[in-house]
């Protein structure tokens, strides 16, 4: 996939959100820890809606924010293109499955805020901020739930 505005990140962002649930649920298939298997199960409905959320702003941000152009800002930090899950998260616990979750949360977070600081239209900006502003408060969440469930 050739990513050339933000439009295009916003869809690759969709993209790897649902290839992350889909790993998570085969992964849960075979995990044979059951806490990690049910947070494996619970992560699930958590990358479900951010991928959700982040297609509601494909759909409603301003053409003007979508259309900013990025290419040039991604010969650094290339997109890594998804679509095939190695089973990471099998044989984790549920700290080693948060870990990885966390840190691939993390990476799309950095791509987000390195974007932020190349793009000078403010609707590309706040289109940016906002949508780093809901990764970071889900994977807040996540972690939160995640260290609920292990303490049942």
């Amino acid at each position: 996939m050739q990513v050339e505005n933000l439009r295009e990140v916003l869809v690759w962002t969709v993209a790897f959100h649902e290839n992350l649930k889909e790993c998570l649920r085969d992964c849960a298939k075979e995990n044979e820890d059951e806490r990690a298997r049910m947070t494996l199960e619970y992560l699930v409905g958590h990358e479900e809606s951010l991928g959700r959320i982040v297609n509601g702003f494909v759909k409603t941000a301003e053409s003007k924010a979508l259309n900013t152009m990025c290419y040039d800002y991604l010969e650094k930090h290339p997109i890594v293109k998804h679509g095939h899950c190695d089973s990471p998260f099998k044989s984790l616990d549920t700290d080693h499955v948060m870990e990885k979750l966390v840190d691939q949360h993390e990476q799309v977070i950095a791509l987000y805020e390195h974007l932020y600081s190349r793009v000078d239209i403010n609707a590309a900006k706040e289109l940016l901020d906002a949508i780093k502003d809901v990764e970071e408060n889900e994977i807040k969440r996540m972690v939160h739930s995640a260290n609920r469930l292990s303490d049942m």
